[in-house]
């Protein structure tokens, strides 16, 4: 059998099974904030070998556009050992010109996320939304701002909203 065939059958079955979400995480993508998604995909395959399942089942662009990279029923490479239980979503950006952890979500990005998380967390009764850095055992930054306090204080734009 060959490996393309192999993993084909693995997203069939995948899609069959029911998946249990229990959280919304949240990430950035630590690259600059003018990274096109293409060039994000292209290291998951080539870099990271992760072949065609993305890190994020949706990514948003800084214009507050949201590109859904992945059907909620499959599992994204998002959080280590936790992917079947996570819907993962993703802003293009959070770090500075060094590299460094930044908070750079345009206006545009924090109104999309935030409507994100809304219509997932009434999709998905229940669950947490958590910042990828709030799970276990996790030495990142991402997403590189403080994802419950950030929600505790966000304010919506009601004229923005859908």
């Amino acid at each position: 059998m060959d490996a393309k065939w192999i993993q084909e059958l693995k997203k069939t079955i995948q899609m069959k099974i029911k998946r249990i979400i229990k959280y919304i995480v949240i990430h950035c993508t630590a690259t600059p904030a003018n990274t096109t998604i293409e060039s994000i995909k292209r290291y998951w395959k080539e870099v990271r070998g992760w072949g065609d399942t993305p890190g994020y089942h949706y990514i948003i662009e800084r214009n507050g556009n949201i590109v859904q990279l992945l059907d909620e029923k499959q599992n994204s490479n998002g959080v280590y050992a936790h992917n079947s239980a996570c819907i993962n979503i993703a802003y293009i950006g959070g770090i500075d010109k060094d590299g460094k952890p930044q908070d750079n979500r345009s206006d545009a990005q924090k109104h999309a996320m935030f409507d994100k998380i809304v219509e997932l967390t009434e999709k998905y009764k229940g669950v947490e939304v958590l910042g990828h850095r709030d799970f276990p055992d996790v030495k990142k930054a991402c997403p590189s701002f403080d994802v419950k306090k950030w929600l505790s204080e966000y304010e919506p734009d009601l004229g923005h909203a859908a």
